[in-house]
């Protein structure tokens, strides 16, 4: 699970941290130093509110009953899966543009006042923020109890993402965004795959959707989740021993629909232009 929630950290960490560089660099580079106090308020507020809604999400469920934790985890689990689908489409749209469209927000913000600013940081922020919530709380799901491996993997990736974005804004690296975007993008499709078919089958367990005991395959014997290999695979794709045909069918739609329009559609209207 290190791995894929590192990735997710990673992800989420260096949208957020590459939107509030842009924000002082911006404000720096203008001579308007002054608002820099309001975008730290703005992004002091989204870190507390997205942590706020990861306990609020998880002590929800700890009074339920195991159905209603069960469904609870598998709306979870999809809720995420769409979060993660709409981030990869989104950076890859907008980071070529981001920082032009941050910009004009922030000069607009600057000209109604310290609100304006405070309002313009925390949601620019915070929209990572909710998103990292929920996947967090979907993979110590799927992670089970008593293992701290998705808190490591998230601290972990979101600790690369500030220094990456760090050494970006003193420019003592430079890489390119874009294909950064691009590479993680199709290893997240694969993560949020796994998600997504664990998502079911917390589903099929609240008795929500049928075919919990009607499996594609059972090799618990040959790959067990807890062997060396099983847990390898498990931390990549979320892979489950036991997997029914509903679950499978999702993970195989998801990878092929979602993957092939990440990767096609720049081609093909790439070949339009020319």
């Amino acid at each position: 699970m290190l791995f894929s929630n590192g990735l997710i950290g990673l992800r989420e960490g260096l949208e957020a941290a590459l939107v509030v560089s842009i924000l002082i660099a911006f404000l720096v580079k203008t001579d308007r130093r002054y608002a820099l106090k309001w975008v730290w308020v703005g992004v002091v507020t989204a870190v507390a509110l997205s942590v706020a809604a990861g306990a609020i999400i998880t002590f929800s469920a700890a009074g339920m009953s195991f159905e209603q934790q069960e469904a609870f985890g598998g709306t979870m689990s999809i809720i995420a899966v769409a979060f993660v689908t709409g981030m990869i489409f989104w950076m890859r749209k907008a980071a070529k543009t981001i920082a032009a469209e941050l910009r004009g927000k922030m000069d607009e913000a600057l000209k109604v006042g310290p609100l304006a600013i405070v309002v313009v940081s925390l949601l620019s922020v915070g929209r990572e923020g909710l998103e990292t919530a929920v996947f967090f709380y979907s993979s110590v799901q799927a992670a089970g109890g008593g293992t701290t491996e998705p808190l490591f993997g998230f601290l972990a990736g979101i600790g690369v993402a500030v220094v990456i974005a760090a050494l970006l804004y003193q420019g003592a690296i430079r890489f390119d965004l874009g294909k950064f975007f691009s590479v993680t993008g199709v290893l997240l499709v694969f993560v949020a795959a796994g998600v997504l078919s664990y998502g079911i089958h917390d589903l099929q367990e609240a008795a929500i959707l049928p075919g919990l005991n009607t499996l594609a395959f059972d090799i618990s014997g040959t790959v067990p989740e807890d062997s060396w290999y099983g847990a390898l695979l498990k931390g990549f794709f979320n892979y489950s021993q036991r997997t029914s045909v509903l679950q499978a069918i999702a993970w195989v739609s998801y990878v092929g629909v979602v993957l092939s329009v990440f990767l096609i559609r720049p081609r093909r209207r790439a070949a339009v232009a020319n």
